[in-house]
């Protein structure tokens, strides 16, 4: 939906259906509901997540008929799509698999291809899409040796470019301005703002000009805006607040540099801080251990007394440094809905989301915000609302921080 701080959806990976037939069947089931609730006297947008098979399933001009009708006659439209998980991410083991295949491979480039294609059809006249994606690739899968990271980040950035190049062609073609937002995320090969801006400037801007230049022509200054056109940040609330970040100098780092945020995706991690009596601290290790469930990976961030950040890779690797003395917080990647604080003995991340939208407010960084909570259905027993009631309210919410503030 149109609101005065920009367009404002949720990400349909909440939903099940890793074929196209079973994901529109969630839509049709869920999308009424939540408009009826959120935006009843308007059209709304859907952040459509799209899987490789139901992306080519889709692509079928017979199922793009029947959806863009269904579309039309809901009041709904896609402006902006998720394309960082490829395959199964529901009633599966995903964990570090949700990078699979990455942007090492020419299997990723194809399937944001196809979604950058959907999407240009999709879109009505007058928006811009962006589709988010994995920072690159899994770190753990590519760091054993020097020459294996820096192999990998040539290569991933190389197929990132190409990709930038057919985001120019489709503008040149269609006048659509697309834009591909890569997704920082723990445990990512860009997990944080300053290691995404590094790569933006220092590897990926370089590598564009070169491919822009010798596949349009373009003169070094033109290829670089079109590199910054056509590439952008999906800030991630919830990751930029489980590492300890602060919103207002990142998004000042990100200006300085003229990078794009593409997309606010607003959601919350779950943290607390750290007792020093010893009982107190196991109650909170077994509170954080309730949301310990095997199909996501939920990274841990540790912030010690003197201001530096220790990584877990999951939950069980975080349970055995929980008594380390110098641990005064965690935060752990978990989404939970966005209209929830209190946790009990653990809180949500929820007044970063308020400290992102009130920046918004003030200077409309990026025309798409949407909410995302895909771990819905993994979500602790008493936190689990009804589907559509969950999403609706967690919108509402939205509305009522960027109404009100």
């Amino acid at each position: 939906m149109q609101t005065p701080y920009g367009q404002l959806t949720y990400c349909t990976n909440i939903h099940g259906g890793e074929t196209w037939r079973d994901h529109f069947a969630a839509l049709k089931t869920h999308f009424p509901v939540i408009r009826a609730q959120v935006a009843p006297d308007q059209s709304m947008g859907i952040g459509l997540r799209l899987s490789d098979r139901a992306s080519r399933e889709l692509s079928d001009p017979e199922a793009l008929a029947e959806f863009t009708a269904w579309l039309t006659e809901q009041g709904g439209y896609v402006f902006t799509m998720n394309g960082f998980p490829f395959g199964a991410f529901h009633d599966d083991v995903v964990k570090a698999n949700v990078h699979a295949p990455d942007w090492t491979t020419d299997e990723r480039v194809a399937y944001t291809l196809r979604l950058a294609d959907l999407l240009a059809g999709l879109l009505p006249e007058g928006m811009d899409g962006g589709i988010s994606t994995s920072p690159l690739a899994y770190r753990h899968w590519h760091n054993a040796t020097s020459d294996d990271w820096n192999a990998m980040r040539k290569r991933a950035t190389g197929h990132i470019a190409d990709v930038a190049g057919r985001l120019v062609e489709i503008e040149q073609e269609q006048g659509k301005i697309l834009h591909l937002d890569i997704e920082p995320e723990p445990d990512g090969v860009l997990e944080s703002g300053p290691e995404f801006i590094d790569w933006f400037v220092g590897e990926l801007v370089p590598e564009g000009i070169s491919a822009l230049a010798s596949r349009f022509g373009f003169t070094p200054t033109a290829a670089e805006a079109a590199v910054k056109k056509h590439i952008r940040l999906c800030y991630d609330v919830c990751h930029f607040a489980l590492g300890y970040e602060v919103h207002a100098e990142v998004i000042e780092s990100l200006a300085r540099h003229g990078i794009q945020i593409g997309k606010f995706q607003l959601s919350a991690a779950v943290g607390a801080h750290l007792p020093a009596d010893r009982k107190e601290r196991r109650a909170i290790g077994e509170a954080f251990m309730a949301f310990d469930e095997p199909t996501y990976l939920h990274q841990v961030l540790a912030r010690y007394r003197d201001g530096s950040v220790f990584r877990f890779r999951d939950l069980p690797e975080a349970r055995e440094r929980l008594y380390d003395a110098e641990a005064a917080e965690w935060r752990a990647h978990f989404h939970v809905p966005v209209f929830f604080e209190d946790l009990g003995l653990l809180t949500s991340t929820q007044a970063d989301i308020a400290q992102v939208l009130q920046l918004q407010r003030n200077q409309l960084l990026t025309g798409h915000l949407e909410v995302e909570t895909y771990t819905w259905q993994v979500l602790p027993p008493h936190l689990q609302l009804p589907i559509a009631g969950s999403i609706s309210r967690e919108l509402n919410w939205v509305l009522d921080k960027l109404k009100n503030g």
